[in-house]
């Protein structure tokens, strides 16, 4: 009898487990990101930590503090701590769930009834209870593992969205940082400009006053020099914008941002390796955390199938009931019971069914979704590729244009010192060279933040 009872309980506890079991599924890997120059090698950007790929010391200063004050990091911390304790609730449910229960009542009945329902001289009674009771559920179609199966699976995903918000807040306190940078750049280019046109002014005043210019030639350059001013305060507007911006990333009230290297002296990597693109799967937490969304969503469909199959389960209880308090500790009040039983769902308006059908199709999201994360991850390696190539030449070309528009400034004075040329030449020349220095920082700048997304986009940056 006793071995029976045991291979009983054996089944009930192990059972099967319904649903499908989880199959990756498949996508199309491309064999080298567009872009790429060269076939790929296993070497990424994205095996170096942070710290080697910014090595400015302030941006370093600044990307520590933000990963230890972000706001929207430690709300991602919270909800991986929730996720968990999500785990933890989903597998009590394989434990008997054990209850100390106890009360008590007190009646008077009546005499006048009709029969009278006390024939003895008392007619108040009381009774207490006091005991443990015990209710399992036995997970033979296995709805209780696959229900913590899932739960594991958003756990997961929740700690990949940790990681993701890791790697986007070092990305966005570096890229912010480098436009800070590029900002004071153009500053530092409209004020050196402006400090020129200042002198050109006072020149030819000076030479209006002697008779050897016109009064043309002043309000030209006067016009041209508020050209230049009119920049300055745009760019100091820009500049605290930038800085505020930066400070609410490290979890501080708006204030000034130290600096480091200039934007010309800032590290760029002699080398950009992007890496097997096979590997972009396991290193982006967004795919990642697509994917165990995904694994969830399949568990699912097996605990919405068990639903279909009966609920085993075994009860007991064990205590004492006595109508006096005093002797509820008697042996002579104890009690105890055991019972055992299922439940087989037969009809519930087709509510079984709609939810089951309802987790396929929430599993056929989930397929989109991973699919979706796969591709534009594939997509944002790919434009980050294109755009360090492309700006590389575009910079190219903008050193070589501020370099020709330099000596046509230098040579336009000398022409018109010459009395060779009126002073529209020179005003010229100098507004297309202040407009070129000032796209040849933005491209400058742009290229840092190429290296920034690229890095970004191959899943680089996290650091238990």
């Amino acid at each position: 009898m006793a071995l029976r009872i045991a291979l009983v309980l054996f089944v009930l506890l192990t059972g099967c487990t319904l649903g499908p079991d989880y199959k990756r599924p498949s996508v199309t890997i491309p064999d080298n990101y567009r872009g790429l120059q060269g076939a790929p090698t296993k070497d990424s950007l994205a095996d170096l930590p942070w710290w080697e790929v910014f090595k400015d010391p302030v941006l370093q200063e600044l990307t520590k503090e933000a990963l230890a004050n972000n706001y929207d990091l430690r709300t991602a911390a919270a909800r991986v701590e929730e996720a968990r304790t999500q785990v933890g609730i989903a597998r009590s449910f394989f434990y008997p769930q054990v209850n100390l229960n106890g009360g008590g009542s007190a009646q008077q009945v009546s005499r006048a009834s009709d029969p009278p329902q006390s024939f003895g001289a008392n007619r108040n009674f009381q009774n207490w209870v006091a005991g443990f009771g015990m209710v399992w559920e036995f997970d033979v179609f296995g709805r209780i593992r696959r229900e913590t199966e899932a739960a594991n699976a958003a756990y997961f995903a929740s700690e990949m969205d940790r990681r993701g918000v890791y790697i986007t807040l070092v990305a966005d306190v570096a890229q912010f940082y480098f436009d800070l940078r590029e900002l004071d750049l153009e500053l530092e280019i409209a004020r050196r400009t402006l400090k020129l046109n200042d002198d050109t002014v006072a020149f030819y005043r000076s030479r209006y006053e002697t008779g050897v210019s016109n009064r043309l030639e002043v309000e030209q350059a006067v016009a041209n020099r508020g050209r230049t001013a009119a920049v300055i305060p745009e760019l100091e507007r820009r500049i605290g914008v930038q800085e505020n911006l930066i400070n609410f990333l490290l979890g501080r009230n708006p204030g000034p941002i130290p600096r480091g290297a200039v934007l010309t002296d800032q590290y760029y990597p002699p080398a950009i390796p992007a890496g097997l693109p096979s590997a972009l799967l396991e290193r982006r937490p967004d795919v990642q955390s697509a994917e165990q969304l995904l694994v969830a969503a399949n568990a699912n469909i097996g605990a919405a199938k068990a639903l279909f199959f009966p609920t085993f389960s075994m009860s007991a209880a064990l205590g004492s009931a006595s109508h006096d308090f005093s002797n509820i500790a008697d042996k002579r009040a104890a009690i105890w019971s055991v019972s055992g039983g299922f439940l087989q769902p037969l009809f519930q308006g087709w509510r079984l069914f709609w939810n089951y059908e309802g987790t396929k199709a929430r599993f056929d999201q989930a397929v989109a979704q991973y699919e979706k994360a796969v591709q534009n991850g594939y997509r944002e390696v790919a434009d980050a590729l294109v755009t360090i190539d492309k700006l590389k030449d575009e910079r190219v070309e903008k050193e070589g244009q501020v370099t020709a528009l330099e000596n046509s400034s230098r040579l336009s004075r000398q022409r018109y010192d010459a009395g060779f040329s009126n002073y529209l030449e020179v005003l010229i020349a100098d507004q297309q060279l202040f407009d070129s220095q000032i796209e040849l920082a933005r491209t400058r700048g742009a290229q840092l933040n190429g290296v920034v997304q690229l890095y970004r986009a191959l899943g680089g940056g996290w650091e238990p």
